[in-house]
């Protein structure tokens, strides 16, 4: 029988080396791979390239390896909430490629289906395709590596003819994601909002390592419940339903 438990989250990154890249799940905080970050920072991994919708908050998920100056360049869609890595990308010290939030889920899950690329109308006729966007400053105000242009092609797929971008998929050597639930075997299920980017990280990673809440023997998950099948994870380590979730803003209305 297979068994890819680990005993910890230290252990399961134990051989994720600087350099690696990284394709890390979660939306803003939430379903953030958070005890397998913490231990690849607590073990000192740098120089790490990392594809994620975003970048966590200052002290918080992918954030904590930001400040650490572990991370040297961000593949992201959103990075509004972090104030170091504005302050670390404007600066020069670290690279950006900034990516559409569905062209990047789409890059991600054709990295892991094995398609090398695609065309979509998402950045025609803007320096997504045209190039030019910043990847990295100078420090001096300056871009140092900007964007390339990118293949555009007229496709008719409805019967009317329109430009198209090529985007190429994404494959990183390891993948870091959370779940709900998880059995010895792989298999995944998430929670709700948590499902966001994790499954097509999980896909994308050549080594899938993930955090799961609850970990359970096989058979035990109903198979038209599970969310990823266990081909595309490696690696799994429970970390128990009272791991500290955070919220990055919380509204409440006024007088309830």
């Amino acid at each position: 029988m297979i068994d890819k438990t680990y005993a910890s989250a230290a252990d399961a990154v134990a051989d994720i080396p600087d350099g690696a890249s990284l394709a890390v799940g979660g939306f803003g905080l939430s379903g953030n791979p958070i005890a397998l970050i913490e231990a690849l920072l607590a073990q000192g991994t740098t120089d790490l390239s990392i594809v994620s919708n975003n970048c966590g908050v200052d002290d918080w998920g992918l954030g904590v390896l930001l400040n650490a100056k572990r991370i040297r360049k961000m593949t992201s869609s959103y990075v509004g909430e972090n104030k170091e890595f504005e302050r670390q990308f404007l600066s020069g010290e670290l690279e950006l490629e900034l990516t559409p939030q569905g062209t990047l889920a789409e890059k991600l899950r054709a990295g892991g289906a094995g398609i090398a690329a695609f065309y979509t109308q998402t950045g025609v006729g803007t320096q997504v395709a045209e190039g030019g966007l910043p990847r990295r400053y100078d420090g001096a105000g300056g871009i140092a590596v900007a964007s390339p242009v990118k293949d555009v092609r007229t496709f008719a797929p409805a019967g009317e003819p329109r430009e198209y971008v090529l985007e190429e998929a994404i494959v990183t050597d390891f993948a870091l994601v959370h779940a709900l639930r998880g059995d010895t075997h792989g298999n995944l299920v998430f929670n709700k909002a948590a499902r966001n980017f994790n499954p097509l990280a999980a896909m994308a990673g050549r080594v899938c390592i993930a955090q799961v809440e609850e970990l359970v023997a096989p058979g035990e998950l109903d198979p038209d419940q599970i969310h990823l099948p266990g081909v595309f994870v490696h690696r799994v380590v429970e970390v128990g339903t009272d791991i500290e979730k955070r919220i990055e803003r919380r509204t409440v209305t006024e007088g309830r």
